[in-house]
């Protein structure tokens, strides 16, 4: 939170599977489309929440999984746990919020007796949430019930009942609605109210998210019966909600753009990445994007093996720019061009990836800056990772290349090599 100097221009809070993140796109395109827009036209001045009914640790793991860029804050466990950043610092404060009036031993004394509930995994089961499976068609039944009992033990709960199978009881103040009230609340005591804020959905869990006053928000068009039932009983004639016509993070940005939130073309969606060096309106961010997709395009053989494309990159290039591999060997980048060339079509019809995370700029002169961030290769089950500084300096409409250095990201491959 202490990243951004003022308000953030605008605030995504989203749930990840089934809305960010989607398990039919074996590509990944969507969520790819959405991380180069975040990239290259948001990471500098806006904030990303992921508000997700995963524990810390089927996160963490679903990280591993799919080509995730880096929130700014993490909501988890159906709203029962916030924390701030990449080393993803707790928030002591909600905490307390949700330590009044629940007692988790109870809770689970009092599940216990329900045969219908069958308990979760052992990492689901978090401080402020117990949570279990239980069939569609017993669900109402057993809430209603387990509402009263721990009402007469004096706790006051939250059951929430999603995807057709989940059942979570949290803490009264918890919810993914209630942690995202909270976090406003916090900001504008702060004075550093977001000019708008999106929020972002599929289930029931999701629900919460747009009720809170002011927000815009997306059902993306794979939303379940029970978020649009929801929608249908309680905010139907609400036109900042909208039920997009496109699947999961391709549904966010078509909300951005109906919303008119800001910029809402993807860089993946530019038919011609080559040509867009030349534009007026880009930014360091975007270039560093760019190029990331321009690689991938080129080692998949999805553009053109052209020689006017490697003029351009080598006129794109200082001539005494240095690339420091992370092995820790310098050379002329224009070396590493040469050799980037030959390396066109070598990942054509496999699953190869590239994308870039946490990409922030910081101007250190008239028409210099400083570009750091994680640059990401995938291909097939293999990951690897590294640590970029750069620097950029612009000429008119060009940016010009000075100078790299690359760090290999813990637990990266390390025989790959990455450009």
């Amino acid at each position: 939170m202490d990243r951004l100097q003022s308000s953030a221009r605008l605030m995504i809070v989203s749930d990840l599977d089934h809305t960010m993140v989607d398990h039919h796109d074996t590509e990944n395109s969507s969520l790819l489309r959405f991380n180069a827009l975040w990239e290259a036209s948001y990471r500098h001045d806006s904030l990303l929440v992921f508000s997700t009914g995963r524990s810390p640790t089927l996160y963490k793991q679903l990280r591993k999984e799919k080509p995730m860029i880096t929130p700014d804050i993490t909501i988890m466990s159906v709203g029962t746990e916030i924390t701030y950043g990449k080393s993803m610092v707790p928030d002591d404060g909600w905490v307390q919020v949700l330590n009044q009036k629940w007692d988790k031993n109870i809770v689970i004394e009092e599940a216990s007796k329900f045969p219908e509930l069958t308990p979760q995994a052992e990492t689901e089961q978090r401080a402020h949430k117990v949570s279990f499976y239980v069939k569609k068609d017993k669900a109402k039944q057993v809430t209603e019930a387990l509402s009263k009992i721990l009402e007469q033990r004096g706790l006051d709960v939250k059951i929430i009942y999603s995807g057709g199978v989940d059942l979570d009881i949290l803490a009264q103040g918890a919810g993914k609605g209630q942690a995202l009230a909270y976090l406003l609340k916090k900001f504008e005591t702060e004075g550093k109210l977001p000019g708008n804020t999106l929020v972002c959905g599929d289930s029931g869990n999701d629900a919460e998210l747009f009720s809170i006053p002011g927000v815009y928000g997306v059902m993306v068009s794979n939303a379940q019966e029970e978020l649009l039932q929801w929608h249908a009983e309680n905010a139907k004639d609400n036109p900042k909600i909208l039920h997009a016509s496109e699947r999961c993070a391709s549904g966010i940005i078509q909300a951005i753009g109906h919303f008119k939130l800001g910029p809402n073309l993807s860089p993946r969606d530019v038919s011609d990445i080559v040509r867009e060096q030349n534009d007026e309106n880009a930014s360091p961010g975007h270039e560093i994007v760019r190029f990331s997709i321009l690689n991938e395009k080129w080692r998949r053989a999805e553009i053109e093996n052209s020689e006017l494309l490697i003029a351009g990159l080598q006129a794109a290039t200082h001539p005494s720019a240095v690339f420091i591999h992370p092995s820790g060997a310098d050379h002329n980048i224009k070396e590493y061009i040469n050799i980037w060339r030959k390396l066109y079509g070598d990942k054509k019809g496999k699953q190869f990836r590239t994308w870039v995370d946490n990409v922030l700029a910081t101007q250190i002169s008239s028409d210099t800056w400083l570009v750091k961030f994680d640059k990401w290769e995938l291909n097939g089950e293999e990951r690897h990772g590294c640590v970029i500084s750069s620097i950029l300096r612009k000429d008119t409409n060009w940016f010009t290349l000075m100078h790299v250095h690359q760090t290999w990201l813990e637990q990266s491959g390390q025989n790959e090599w990455i450009f």
